[in-house]
């Protein structure tokens, strides 16, 4: 039996928490923050795995994602988007932003930057 369109965000969002559950903190608190923020923001993303990562996809095309810094041993987790995200500022712009500590101030940049991503 064919899956439906709901059923998909279903098992991807599922597949997206169980990453996140997996996180050793403080990446698993910032990626779950991160998680709502963007469900909040632009619920018309579909939640998936990309990479091993959970990520945030439209039409099949990932928008954005989220890294944790123990996936390649660094010292800060990482926001990024690709190509398809809506961030063009002229001739250079950030595809990617570094995440130590998500407070409120990081928070409404996550808020900003997912509205902007799928504008």
């Amino acid at each position: 039996m064919k899956k439906t369109t709901k059923q998909k965000n279903e098992d991807g969002e599922n597949v997206v928490l169980a990453k996140i559950a997996e996180m050793p903190e403080p990446d698993r608190a910032m990626a779950q923050r991160i998680h709502e923020i963007i469900k909040a923001t632009a619920s018309d993303l579909t939640p998936r795995l990309w990479y091993g990562m959970p990520a945030y996809s439209k039409d099949g095309k990932v928008i954005c994602f989220f890294q944790n810094s123990q996936k390649f041993k660094t010292r800060y987790s990482t926001l990024g988007f690709n190509e398809n995200a809506n961030l063009d500022e002229g001739h250079m712009w950030p595809t990617a932003f570094a995440i130590m500590e998500l407070g409120p101030e990081e928070e409404a940049r996550v808020v900003e930057l997912a509205k902007r991503a799928v504008s």
